[in-house]
């Protein structure tokens, strides 16, 4: 970025010809302009670069979330009544029942909190470079001090 809009501690303009101090009211106000026209493009680019990169993860976290969800639906029913079945051998009914349910909420649990842990990765949905970035450019800005024409 600083290539662009020029050394910030060089009196020079930003083609790095001519000093600054030296230039009229009117072009310094021009290239004002120009380069907080650039700088603004360029942080609003790097916004939507970064709200893109964090979609990106939310959407594997809610497809994970989801999948597991259908996969779990799906598997559900033939598997528990399968497992009731190979445990009523052993066990009451309802005892074979509650334990294949108990399995069934750790397997929902696990799916749940690998979910929610991706959605959080992609959290604060907020460009967080470019909010640092623009820090950085109001405290350049608030450190300079104008010059006397000489």
């Amino acid at each position: 970025m600083s290539e662009q809009l020029g050394n910030r501690g060089d009196p020079r303009g930003a083609d790095g010809h001519g000093d600054l101090r030296e230039e009229p009211i009117g072009e310094l106000l021009k290239r004002l302009s120009n380069e907080t026209t650039t700088l603004v493009k360029m942080e609003l680019d790097l916004a939507k670069a970064e709200m893109t990169q964090k979609g990106k993860e939310a959407g594997t976290g809610a497809g994970l979330l989801s999948g597991g969800a259908v996969a779990g639906l799906m598997a559900l029913g033939s598997l528990t009544a399968f497992l009731i079945l190979l445990l009523d051998g052993a066990l009451a009914n309802w005892l074979a029942a509650l334990l294949v349910t108990l399995l069934w909420t750790a397997v929902a649990g696990v799916l749940a909190l690998q979910g929610k842990e991706k959605l959080q990765a992609a959290a604060p949905p907020a460009p967080e470079q470019t909010i640092e970035t623009v820090k950085e450019d109001v405290q350049w800005a608030k450190t300079q001090k104008p010059s006397a024409r000489t």
